[in-house]
């Protein structure tokens, strides 16, 4: 035990010393201190005017719960008249440390009036950077550690396509190879809690998880970012991959550490997020209906414009909100009011749009992106199809329409034409017909072509870069029933071409190019279009069906030529050919890869548990490979990005081919050979490892017969053995030949 020497006692309660106690019982500064905020630059006045200004300090913070008795503004005796007159700053203390960071981030440089503008700062950060020392010290430069290329994949010498599937527990990244069994890259259990998606460029694959979203990529399969979201749901990425929305069905709730969400996200579902920097850039809630009730969910709820510098959402009946980034805020400061308004698409950029925007990416014009809307007839009023420019929303085209029963828009992917199907109905509203409106955006006040369609048209689809589409259409009955589900209707499926007009005197063309329907193909039960991402392949499939899995591949482009009568050359009917028919029992998605040249139909267990797993076909409809597996729920091509070349180098490729193609070919058959030198010596390998065992096991037998006393059978020196040969004959090849006298 200590002794205690009363002469050695401090004379005063400064000289005691308590660090040993300070050290033990320390606390951060940080805690307790985070519901307070200092708040500079406040005018000074005397004790008179103290209870006048602390009101008017209370109307401005009026964002937060203050505390009772919560600000405390420091008072002086002034030298000069002698009066009670305050410091020029106060404290103020929240219930929350949410709604203190809120103040900070509303009323920091607040204009209180003309000399006075508010500087609001954290209490902590005032104590802590009032600690830094004087003497600058020069920080450690860290070691550059680079990061892995996101888009290695690209690089493949042999310019494989990648996938992903998903089995079971298990997620696997593959690289294609053709009629060989995909070779597999990465694989992990547990990486996803629901399903996978890529960006859509290929460059992250998207994983599901009860607190948020991971990001992952890279030749390593690292996690490169992680979006906080409990109970997410759905995402979608904008088109250039630089922002990410998702959406839960369960509304964002402040928990003791809330981060990243504040008092202005609670209560909020959607959250878009900056995919480079993971920050939050805003929230929003689900929309609602006009009497307040939660509307059902459609996604993608917001709708991008093709730059991303736009997304907008609309509210049925009421408006087009549209945002614009960075910011977050509305375009105009306002929503777009359209009265009845349905729904609304972004028209696509061109090609020529998008090198443009890259050419002039520091210009900080807005450039006019165009959208288009419908909305239906209200009293005497007629639908309307609306083009509609952002961010001036000037109105560029109106199409009036009558006896509207439902409408829907199809852009072309370079934003050339817009079709819109419009369903309507007869003046009795007992039967119902389509029509096609096709707008010809790119020519002068934007003409519109009406097609005429005897019946419902049940499916549509532009050519990717091209001016063909293709239409399913049914008269059956038994459309529309509730036993739709259990009966496979029947369908004609018509091809449409954009005719050229035909060249007058001098050069010059005379007349209007008008869509023409190329052929009709009836008594189909085709109910789904897949087109090639490089045009020219279709897909005509049936799906969701219970008793028909038909897979059509249809060529628009096939040359027939030589099979051509004579003045039957410029007939595109003619250069129509179905490659191939297939059959997939169970079929639930196509999936074609990005080069067109491959596409994979699968059979997914949520939707059936019947023979699920994946066929893979070429572009002709020749089956390469089968996989049945068990548990198998989705396989998602790798999207890749735009191609770097020119016009002009493709044009170069495209006229050399027949060079690069021995190339290719020579690297096929080497393949194949290298092989099949694999699966030999393969084969050699487990005869040497027969070999070796039979001959230890009769050595070890020859061993154990001799301990036992047992005579050791020489079959060599045996007479009595008999040796049995057996012929069998197969008949190879068999050939009948008739001879004619």
């Amino acid at each position: 035990m200590l002794g205690f020497d009363i002469s050695r006692l401090p004379q005063t309660e400064d000289d005691i010393d308590f660090s040993d106690i300070e050290a033990k019982y320390q606390v951060p500064f940080e805690d307790g201190f985070d519901t307070i905020i200092v708040v500079d630059n406040v005018p000074i006045v005397d004790e008179s005017k103290v209870e006048k200004l602390l009101k008017f300090i209370k109307k401005i913070f009026k964002t937060g719960e203050i505390k009772e008795n919560g600000i405390n503004m420091p008072m002086e005796v002034d030298s000069k008249t002698g009066l009670l007159t305050s410091k020029g700053y106060l404290f103020i203390e929240f219930e929350t440390p949410e709604q203190a960071s809120l103040a900070i981030k509303n009323y920091d440089n607040y204009p209180m009036d003309k000399t006075h503008y508010l500087a609001v700062n954290r209490f902590t950060d005032i104590e802590k950077y009032s600690q830094i020392e004087e003497e600058y010290k020069e920080p450690e430069e860290e070691k550059f550690v680079e990061k892995e290329h996101l888009r290695s994949w690209l690089t493949d010498p042999q310019a494989r396509d990648q996938f992903v599937l998903y089995r079971g527990d298990d997620v696997s990244i593959f690289w294609n190879r053709k009629t060989e069994p995909p070779e597999e890259e990465h694989k992990r259990v547990y990486w996803t809690e629901t399903y996978v998606q890529w960006s859509p460029l290929g460059t992250y694959l998207a994983t599901f998880h009860r607190q948020g979203i991971a990001l992952w990529g890279g030749p390593s399969w690292n996690k490169i970012i992680r979006f906080v979201h409990p109970g997410v749901k759905l995402i979608d990425f904008s088109p250039n991959e630089r922002f990410l929305v998702t959406w839960s069905n369960e509304p964002i709730t402040l928990g003791p550490n809330g981060a990243p969400f504040g008092p202005e996200d609670e209560g909020h579902q959607i959250i878009i997020w900056d995919v480079l920097t993971g920050n939050l850039l805003r929230s929003f809630p689900s929309s609602t209906s006009t009497d307040g009730a939660p509307n059902k969910i459609t996604w993608p709820m917001f709708k991008w414009s093709p730059s991303d510098k736009y997304f907008a959402r609309v509210t049925p009946g009421q408006q087009i909100s549209v945002y614009e980034t960075p910011s977050m805020g509305l375009v105009g400061k306002k929503s777009y009011k359209i009265e009845g308004v349905e729904d609304f698409e972004w028209s696509p950029a061109s090609d020529k749009e998008k090198e443009k925007e890259k050419q002039n990416a520091g210009d900080k014009k807005n450039k006019e992106e165009l959208l288009s809307y419908w909305t239906p007839e209200i009293d005497n009023q007629p639908a309307r199809v609306t083009l509609l420019n952002i961010p001036s929303k000037e109105i560029i085209r109106t199409r009036n329409l009558v006896n509207v029963k439902d409408c829907k828009m199809h852009w072309q992917s370079n934003g050339d034409f817009l079709c819109v199907k419009i369903d309507r109905h007869t003046k009795t509203k007992k039967s119902t017909f389509a029509n096609l409106e096709i707008f010809r955006v790119r020519e002068k006040d934007i003409p519109v072509e009406v097609i005429e369609v005897k019946d419902t048209v049940i499916a549509f689809a532009w050519e990717p870069k091209g001016e063909r589409f293709v239409i399913i259409t049914t008269n059956d009955p038994n459309y529309g029933q509730p036993t739709q589900g259990g009966v496979t209707l029947r369908t004609n499926v018509s091809f449409y071409y954009l005719e050229k007009p035909k060249p007058g005197k001098g050069g010059d063309k005379v007349g209007t190019a008008n869509f023409k329907l190329i052929k009709t193909l009836e008594k189909k039960t085709s109910n789904a279009i897949y087109w090639s991402p490089r045009g020219r392949h279709v897909i005509l499939a049936t799906l969701r069906s219970t008793t028909v899995f038909d897979l059509e591949f249809w060529d628009l482009d096939f040359d027939t030529i030589g099979d051509q009568k004579e003045g039957s050359k410029n007939d595109p009917a003619a250069s129509i050919q179905l490659m191939s028919t297939q059959e997939h029992y169970g079929v639930t998605d196509i999936e074609w890869d990005p080069t067109g040249r491959y596409v994979i139909t699968s059979a997914s267990v949520w939707r059936h548990s019947m023979e699920n797993g994946y066929i893979l076909w070429d572009f002709k409809g020749t089956q390469l490979q089968k996989q049945l597996l068990d548990n198998f729920k989705q396989l998602l091509w790798r999207p890749r990005p735009k191609s770097l070349l020119s016009d002009d180098a493709k044009k170069k490729i495209r006229k050399n081919l027949r060079d690069y193609s021995k190339t290719f070919e020579e690297e096929d058959a080497l393949a194949q050979t290298s092989v099949s030198k694999e699966l030999l010596a393969h084969r050699r390998r487990l005869i040497d490892e027969w070999n070796a065992w039979r001959k230890r096991v009769e050595k070890e037998l020859a061993e154990e017969r001799e301990k036992a006393g047992v005579p050791i059978i020489s079959r060599k020196d045996d007479e009595n053995v008999e040796v049995i040969e057996e012929w069998i004959e197969e008949v190879v090849e068999e050939t009948e030949e008739i001879i004619e006298d």
